[in-house]
């Protein structure tokens, strides 16, 4: 598990726009809210579009020993089941990555972006009315978004039943969280969803090899201390919680509520031959999750 890797956890976001795209600050005044706010790096993604000229922030300038940053951007090509283009997060894009052409789809765009070394992020599914067969086709993909904060404004900011339905059909796909932020004045405020990513240093390089390794977990707020598998038991230890669910790719789910909850034990008996993941939930209604945990058939006795 990765809370026994070396190094530490860095909190940081995936997904942000500044006013090279439809943004309301400069990528240096992005940058400064989430530095602002206690984050170690922030991967500013505009909108990779001909109507803004395709930009590409370069944000290297911006870098200190206490606070990085990614180069990305979310792209974007016809066309998804629902006529839309697509929202592909792409972080750790080289900064002459080529524009598309008229004839590149989305899942080609993701592709090519993967083959020039980027991490690749299905962004906010519900929102976008994805498909499964849509989510299939994006074949390049590292990760699903399975909360965005942003989208969460027209109630479809969770995105795991889709991300389920993946996984149940063999996809090995992490999840991440992101508040997709363009700090517009009628946005939701910034900061509202992060990852914690374990890296040995915070060298934009290290974050961006934790990330396709699935080094990481999502957060709206509380945090996970250690999860960890022993037999046929899985155990939790987590800042204060009001519930701690054992959900994933089978119906049902392992529940305990109560007060101040910081640590137990679930039976991983139900998500045998499947994935499952830890949920956890605090008094205010903040989540934390791990990404999907792959569990081998019990052996025969």
């Amino acid at each position: 598990m990765i809370f026994d890797l070396p190094g530490r956890f860095w909190r940081g976001n995936l997904h942000t726009h500044s006013n090279l795209s439809d943004g309301a600050l400069s990528p240096a005044e992005t940058a400064q809210v989430y530095r602002d706010a206690g984050y170690d790096f922030v991967a500013i993604t505009d909108h990779f579009r001909a109507e803004y000229g395709f930009p590409m922030a370069d944000t290297r300038e911006l870098r200190t020993d206490g606070f990085t940053t990614l180069i990305g951007a979310e792209l974007h090509a016809p066309r998804t089941e629902a006529g839309q283009a697509w929202h592909i997060v792409a972080v750790g894009l080289p900064l002459d990555f080529a524009a598309p052409d008229e004839t590149e789809t989305g899942p080609e765009l993701a592709r090519r972006a993967r083959a020039a070394g980027a991490w690749i992020g299905m962004a906010h599914p519900s929102a976008s009315l994805l498909t499964a067969v849509d989510a299939e086709s994006l074949d390049a993909a590292h990760a699903v978004e399975v909360y965005n904060a942003l989208s969460d404004r027209e109630n479809r900011g969770d995105s795991w039943h889709l991300t389920d339905v993946l996984l149940n059909r063999g996809h090995r796909l992490t999840t991440y969280a992101a508040d997709d932020a363009h700090l517009q004045p009628q946005d939701p405020p910034p900061c509202q969803a992060w990852i914690h990513v374990r890296a040995e240093t915070l060298a934009p390089d290290a974050l961006l090899t934790a990330l396709k390794a699935g080094h990481f977990y999502s957060s709206t707020g509380p945090e996970l201390y250690d999860v960890r598998i022993e037999g046929d038991e899985i155990t939790v230890r987590c800042s204060p919680a009001t519930k701690i669910l054992l959900t994933g790719g089978h119906p049902g789910a392992e529940v305990i509520q109560g007060t101040n909850l910081t640590e137990c034990t679930f039976p991983l008996h139900l998500f045998r031959n499947t994935h499952c993941r830890i949920t956890t939930e605090d008094a205010s209604g903040a989540r934390a999750w791990t990404n999907p945990i792959h569990l081998a058939p019990r052996p025969p006795r």
